[in-house]
């Protein structure tokens, strides 16, 4: 999982963003140890589909997707920002590489009327988007205004789920069937929303290796960062010593959705009271 790629990360996106030369030695680590990259929507509850070679964002992916003898792997962009454009997308068309970018439409530079939430960094623009899915890349929904979306009551996280999915595939003019959760917060009404809205396959975060029984819509990835360096990439996509690398994300992640649990239910608490409060009918005020 990838956010920003650039030399000059704003404040706000430092600690997601990877230097350019440093992305560009781990797609080259890919190529040379046989990585295939394949759609993120390549993958089910069964994992990987190394033959796999459609995306659900009608993107072609001709030539860039694993065959058969292949080591498939997914590379993943979260909120699309434009130094995808600029950085990202020159390296993997020099390899040949699949992606999948998870846009926020909301957050677009050319969003206008629908412009939502506050982006962190530049965007990228309608065109940008377009013009990577005729790259290959695959295009996936990451919400529309990258709320936390197991915070947010039924009617607003339909809408959200919806919004995306249908912006993008007005402008794109191909299905989106697959999405990322902002911040990789989802729970099981989140999931079974995400369903219920069109989507087969979801991703969170977790930072651990995605298991063949792993839930299409709660799969788990590996985050990449400035601080990546190359000998602990390696040991990261060879699948080596995952929990150990990860070890404090897992603790935050893990205590973190507790609190957020109890979260949502005091505020789902809070939202029923004054009803169930109410007098009856025939009662005193």
């Amino acid at each position: 999982m990838y956010h920003s790629v650039t030399d000059r990360p704003t404040p706000a996106t430092r600690g997601l963003s990877v230097p350019v030369a440093a992305f560009a030695e781990q797609m080259a680590y890919l190529a040379a140890r046989g990585f295939a990259p394949v759609p993120f929507s390549a993958l089910g509850a069964s994992g990987p589909d190394p033959g796999a070679s459609g995306n659900a964002s009608g993107a072609s992916g001709s030539g860039r997707a694993g065959g058969p003898g292949t080591r498939p792997v997914v590379i993943t962009f979260d909120d699309g920002y434009a130094d995808f454009h600029e950085n990202a997308l020159p390296v993997l068309d020099r390899h040949g590489f699949a992606a999948t970018v998870f846009v926020t439409t909301g957050w677009l530079a050319d969003a206008g009327a629908d412009a939502a939430g506050r982006p962190l960094d530049r965007t990228l623009s309608w065109a940008q988007v377009a013009e990577a899915a005729a790259h290959g890349i695959e295009i996936g929904a990451h919400s529309h205004s990258h709320p936390q979306l197991d915070q947010l009551p039924d009617r607003a996280l339909r809408e959200e789920l919806a919004r995306s999915r249908g912006l993008l595939e007005d402008r794109l003019g191909a299905p989106v069937r697959t999405m990322a959760y902002p911040f990789g917060y989802s729970s099981a009404r989140v999931r079974r929303m995400a369903r219920a809205a069109g989507y087969d396959t979801a991703c969170a975060v977790a930072n651990r290796m995605a298991a063949g029984t792993a839930d299409p819509l709660a799969v788990p990835r590996l985050t990449v960062r400035a601080s990546t360096a190359p000998r602990t990439f390696a040991r990261v996509v060879e699948g080596r010593d995952i929990p150990l690398i990860f070890f404090k994300d897992h603790v935050l992640t893990r205590g973190y959705a507790v609190v957020r649990r109890a979260r949502y239910g005091l505020r789902r608490a809070a939202a029923l009271r004054p009803a169930a409060a109410a007098p009856g009918r025939g009662e005193r005020p």
